[in-house]
């Protein structure tokens, strides 16, 4: 900013009258540090109202010279023209303008933005040290300490009265604080609040809040006295010169600089504040873990952060919660800075068995949460109906506990809700650790060993300062005593010297002089009176001189040694955690992070994933087809492309990582729920949006996992009868851009993947309906680049066409059934192989008539086919089974032509390995079955009548 001087000839103010305005305001604003007079132009001479300087403002009248004002050091500050841009001259009261003499003239150039800063940093540094950050030593802000001592000098110990906190109050405005009564009493209520504090420091008798943010009583009607941790902790040692004392306000009496804490306070109850360019904000902690860290920093002060945190483990918040996770507690302990992830503490509780409705019980919210405006958010979530599933919402918290009812509708998830709770409210929040205190007089940011080292070092230096006052006291009293007892020892003679001593000046110094006494032994002895010149009360001074000598002794062992002063700290911190000690109450849970991801707040629920030729996947509703006869035409599954058609129709769970195998054998990965969800009549979404597919690149199979289990394989087969098998886990991380599954050779394409375990068995068939049936232990593991074995001796014309794996659960009933049917050849028992034709014709055989073999063999016929007729899929059915002792599985059909048919396996006839099967779905005008998929009858719960079904398919 640029200082100007009035031109007669061109006035600054006209050109700039904002800016000279705005000028004059900034320097108003620093009236104390500057004063402004005129300065006589080169131009005085030309006019005769030249020598004033007027200042003209649309505010201020014209006045005809500023008038000097007394300033630092005797000296005034002007504006300077030409001097330099920005500077302030300091010059003497009698000395004259300009640079060239007079007699004692001192010319002092500043900048103005320096002054300014300087300025600016001392108000600045005021606050800090004065208001908002807390000292690492003793743990309080002035406010917080000027309180405990006026409670202190007030005699409102832990056993005696309450008193009213008005009294508290004017006694620290009058002597120690001159600031408003508002803010010392609302520091005093926080000290009183147990729900703020994790160790209050006052006991308060009233209405002092509540967690709802409910407004104390007015301080006219509460009281309050000190805790008894308050003065074990803070003000014991206190009248034992451990502590400086400084001038309060008005220099008429003295305030302590710190209280002598014996432990870390402000780990033990956090702080916070916000200052000028800087604020902190600590998180409480367990009292019994921060000694037991205290008392292992003592044993070795070379430990490290991870040996501290086995004895303090993290924050200990006094409303309780859940700590998630401990990588931000790491971060704030290791650097000072750190966000703490906190979960209320909920219940589920079961409302009605018969319905089954149960509620969300909340017990315990995070720390600096408000009660009731968590209420009533939900209650906002829950009208606007951005929270579903809630019913009502009640706040049943009392005086024994919190306890926020939340009841579910029926049906509704409790972990859905609620974790949607954790998403949408302050259910879930975080505690931004921000540790900056004042050490040695600066704001510092400190980790929690530099917190815990200062705090020693402080400790350190009030032990000794109280052991050097004692051994003061020790040596003074010790001194008095030696003179009473040599004044004893020789009674008779010092009777005679004070009998013939003219006055008391006369006595002390003859006794002085004849028994070799200091004027404070003589003194003492002229003061004893003559009950104590008994025997008896001789033996209690030598008594009392001895005790007086073993403490001295013990007191200069004591400052000659670091170690015994560290292990008197530990004792007297020890002393206060075996009295106080309370147990922790936030709960800390072992998980990377607290934040809520999508598939959090998703139920797990069954979806249908469809998937056409051309790359359009559309995600639906399990009941979007519901169950049909065999026979019938079936339901659309929406609007295809122009020669596109169905490539594959599958069952899976929202929170499955579906896996995308493509022709050209590589494997991508996207979640399930993130799949569009649409209706039946619905196109669906490329593929190309959300996989990273290369140019002609289709997907020919679809994998959804639910856990990527070790003893998990994934066996692949392709168009020209290559098969491999590898461990699902390479497939556990998946890259956007999709990663290797199996190696092709030229003109091959990846077909069909399934998941399978070691002891399961795979079932293989060709279009011409060969069979082969092997375990999947005689496929050897192989790596993902890499092509595998032969699968099928293939005749000419013929392909491989599909595959399914019999789980090691049918196994032992596969055995059983083997078994029967070597005795009776005519069973016809499951497990079966599910035939489906393209021609829509199906059968089913059971697995008995097949008997296992190695690959690369032709195999044994399943199907007897016509001449126009192949096979488009075959299944092992038989997992579940009706009351009935039947097959409960249901198998959806899709045509080429989009068109779907669901219908029960039951209906299915069971045939031998050449008949040609039953009609399962009428294909006049709807080409032929593209694709088929298995699906439980458990999985879909529809209880629609058949007829109006049919009537439904007939129409679409």
């Amino acid at each position: 900013m640029k200082l100007h001087t009035l031109n007669p000839q061109t006035s600054f103010v006209q050109s700039n009258p904002m800016a000279f305005s705005t000028g004059i305001r900034l320097l108003r604003c620093y009236h104390h540090h500057f004063t402004f007079t005129a300065i006589p132009s080169r131009f005085s001479g030309l006019r005769k109202a030249s020598s004033e300087l007027r200042f003209l403002s649309s505010v201020t009248p014209p006045r005809k010279q500023v008038r000097p004002v007394s300033a630092r050091r005797k000296v005034t500050e002007e504006e300077v023209g030409d001097e330099g841009n920005g500077s302030v001259i300091l010059r003497d009261r009698d000395g004259n303008a300009g640079g060239g003499g007079g007699g004692g003239e001192r010319i002092v150039h500043t900048e103005l933005h320096k002054e300014a800063t300087e300025a600016y940093m001392s108000y600045a540094m005021s606050v800090l040290l004065g208001r908002a950050l807390p000292d690492v030593r003793d743990g309080l802000k002035p406010v917080h300490r000027r309180i405990l001592y006026a409670m202190h000098e007030l005699g409102l110990s832990s056993k005696k009265p309450y008193k009213k906190c008005a009294r508290v109050v004017g006694e620290v405005l009058g002597k120690f604080h001159p600031h408003g009564d508002n803010a010392v009493y609302d520091s005093l209520v926080r000290m009183a609040q147990d729900f703020s504090l994790r160790s209050p420091l006052i006991r308060g008798h009233g209405n002092f809040g509540s967690i709802d943010a409910d407004p104390p009583a007015a301080m006219r009607y509460t009281e309050c006295r000190l805790e008894a941790l308050t003065e074990a902790m803070l003000l014991a040692d206190l009248e034992q010169n451990t502590v400086d004392f400084v001038p309060n306000f008005d220099n008429s009496q003295k305030e302590p600089s710190l209280l002598p804490a014996r432990i870390p306070n402000l780990l033990l109850n956090g702080a916070s504040g916000i200052a000028v360019g800087m604020a902190t904000n600590i998180p409480p902690h367990n009292l019994g873990e921060l000694v037991d860290a205290l008392s292992a920093l003592i044993h070795n002060p070379e430990a490290t952060l991870q040996e501290l945190l086995e004895y303090m483990p993290g924050p200990d918040f006094p409303t309780g919660g859940i700590i998630m996770g401990n990588i931000g507690i790491l971060e704030a302990y290791r650097t000072g800075r750190g966000r703490v992830v906190i979960r209320g503490k909920t219940d589920i509780e079961l409302l009605d068995a018969k319905t089954k409705r149960s509620a969300i019980i909340i017990q315990e919210i995070p720390y600096q949460t408000n009660k009731a405006s968590l209420v009533e958010k939900i209650a906002d979530l829950v009208e606007n109906k951005t929270l579903e599933g809630v019913s009502d919402i009640r706040d049943e918290s009392d005086r024994s506990g919190m306890r926020v009812v939340i009841e579910l509708k029926r049906g509704s998830d409790p972990a859905i809700v609620l974790n949607n709770l954790y998403r949408l409210t302050a259910l879930q929040s975080s505690f931004s650790c921000n540790m900056v205190g004042i050490l040695n007089g600066q704001p510092k940011l400190m980790g929690l060993k530099e917190l815990l080292q200062a705090f020693l070092d402080f400790r350190c230096s009030v032990v000794e300062r109280r052991a050097k006052y004692k051994l003061s006291q020790a040596q003074e009293r010790n001194h008095i005593v030696e003179g009473i007892i040599i004044g004893l020892d020789n009674l008779d003679e010092v009777i005679n010297t004070i009998r013939k001593a003219s006055s008391h000046a006369l006595a002390t110094a003859n006794l002085r002089k004849e028994f070799e006494l200091t004027e404070k032994q003589a003194e003492a002895i002229l003061d004893i009176s003559l009950r104590r010149l008994t025997a008896l009360e001789r033996n209690k001074f030598v008594d009392e001189g001895k005790s007086l000598r073993a403490q001295i002794s013990k007191l200069e062992e004591l400052l000659s040694s670091k170690k015994q002063i560290l292990q008197l700290i530990e004792e007297e911190a020890l002393e206060i955690k075996d009295k106080y000690f309370t147990p922790r109450r936030s709960q800390l849970e072992d998980t990377d992070s607290g934040d809520l991801e999508d598939i959090d707040v998703i139920p797990n629920e069954e979806m249908l994933l469809a998937i056409s030729e051309k790359g359009y996947v559309k995600r639906m509703k399990p009941d979007t087809f519901n169950l049909q006869n065999r026979g019938t035409i079936g339901k659309s599954v929406g609007k295809l492309r122009v020669n596109d058609a169905m490539s594959d129709f599958l069952v899976c769970r929202a929170h499955d990582k579906v896996l995308y195998f493509s022709d050209k054998g590589t494997v991508y990965s996207y979640p399930a729920y993130k799949i569009p969800e649409c209706s039946r009549t619905a196109a669906g979404t490329p593929l190309i949006q959300i996989l990273s597919l290369s140019d002609g690149e289709r997907i020919t199979s679809i994998i959804p996992v639910s856990e990527f289990a070790g003893d998990q394989y994934l066996v692949m087969l392709t168009v020209n009868g290559y098969i491999k098998k590898v461990s699902l886990n390479y497939f556990a991380s998946i890259r956007s851009t999709g990663i290797i599954a199996i190696q092709l050779v030229p003109g091959d394409e990846l077909k069909w993947v399934k998941c399978c375990s070691n002891n399961d068995f795979v079932a293989m068939a060709s279009l011409n309906g060969m069979v082969i049936l092997t375990p999947c232990a005689n496929i050897r593991a192989l790596g993902r680049n890499t092509r595998g074995s032969v699968a099928m001796r293939l005749k000419d014309g013929d392909k491989v066409a599909s595959m399914d794996i019999i789980p090691d659960a049918l196994q032992k009933e596969l055995d059983m059934t083997l078994a029967v049917h070597q005795r009776n050849r005519r069973s016809m028992n499951g497990p079966w192989l599910l035939f489906v034709s393209e021609s829509g014709y199906g059968k089913r055989v059971p697995v008995s008539r097949f008997r296992t073999s190695p690959l690369n063999r032709v195999g044994l016929i399943g199907y007897k086919f016509s001449s126009e007729d192949r096979l488009a899929a075959v299944f092992v059915v038989g997992f579940s089974f009706g009351e009935d002792g039947e097959s409960d599985e249901q198998v959806v059909l899709v045509s080429q032509s989009g068109t779907v048919n669901r219908i029960k396996v039951r209906d299915i006839s069971i045939q031998s390995r050449y008949a040609r099967g039953v009609i399962l779905m009428r294909l006049e005008h709807a080409g032929k079955i593209q694709s088929a998929s298995l699906i439980s009858a458990a999985d879909v719960n529809s209880d629609s009548d058949p007829e109006v079904e049919d009537a439904a398919a007939v129409e679409a």
